[in-house]
């Protein structure tokens, strides 16, 4: 008798960017666990019904995160697929992080409306993007943007604002190079800071399921990430705080409003084993803990 097939539902967000990331996942594991099949479960969010929010008053950590862990909890999904940065520095009870797939560039990209080379107007809803872009362009003024990639790049092109700041990996995910109306200018990471588990695409599913799904993840990624997310969970960071951590490459980039910007050189090895002591201590160092 042939034994059935393992079904394995994944939980995501509706939107373009989330459907993207899940296919990635599920083909990944596909690969590593061909006897098993993979159903995705479509999901509506607060973040995504509240569009007239704004984050950095409402708070964005969870708005996009809760309806996804509740199926997870009442067991009508298996695994779910969150970006990395949208993730809460605490985990629900439960749940845990099995781990990440590889991670793509983490720098940021802004999209200026074609012909503008110095915005007066930006589009922003991140404090972390909004400050550190006051270094690069001192003169100009900020509104807040919500909508996905296609509704913001629209956006800028009929001249709601002149530019505004996405992830370079959310653009490479949906195959976009180019956008009639604006044109795109990849920023350094020195000259923004991205946020905390930018670019990673982050597996999250029930405690005991961890094992499960691990070992088809990605170490290295793992190892930059919760390292970010470590400094995430000392100071209680969220959508509302102007702070930034991105660690590759063995370089550690930290901004806070409080020292600006500090980056510092990090063996791999060593960070993948003591990623908690490192955050503690530079956060103890750079007098963050109280600011």
């Amino acid at each position: 008798m042939i034994k059935p097939a393992r079904e394995y539902v994944i939980a995501t967000r509706k939107s373009p960017l989330a459907m993207a990331q899940t296919h990635l996942a599920k083909e990944l594991f596909e690969r590593g666990m061909p006897d098993a099949i993979f159903r995705i479960e479509k999901m509506v969010t607060t973040g995504d019904k509240r569009q007239e929010w704004s984050l950095e008053k409402q708070g964005g950590k969870g708005l996009f995160t809760k309806e996804l862990e509740d199926a997870l909890l009442e067991g009508r999904a298996d695994f779910a697929v969150h970006s990395a940065k949208d993730l809460p520095s605490e985990m629900p009870e439960g749940l845990a992080l099995a781990g990440f797939l590889p991670r793509q560039t983490c720098e940021d990209v802004l999209v200026l409306r074609e012909g503008v080379e110095k915005p007066k107007l930006i589009a922003t809803g991140s404090p972390r993007r909004r400050i550190q872009l006051r270094y690069l362009f001192p003169e100009a003024e900020f509104t807040e943007i919500r909508g996905n990639v296609d509704t913001r790049l629209n956006k800028i092109a009929r001249g709601d604002a002149d530019a505004t700041v996405l992830a370079s990996a959310g653009l490479n995910r949906l195959g976009i190079e180019s956008w009639e109306g604006v044109s795109f200018r990849k920023l350094t990471l020195d000259e923004c800071v991205p946020a905390v588990g930018q670019a990673a695409v982050a597996i999250q599913c029930r405690a005991e399921d961890v094992d499960t799904f691990a070992a088809h993840l990605d170490p290295q990624t793992a190892t930059a990430v919760n390292l970010e997310r470590a400094f995430l969970q000392e100071l209680g960071g969220g959508c509302q705080v102007a702070f930034a951590v991105n660690y590759v490459g063995g370089k550690l980039r930290i901004y806070h409003k409080q020292c600006g910007k500090e980056v510092r050189e990090l063996p791999e090895l060593y960070v993948a084993t003591h990623y908690e002591k490192i955050a503690a201590k530079l956060i103890e160092q750079l007098e963050l803990k109280d600011a």
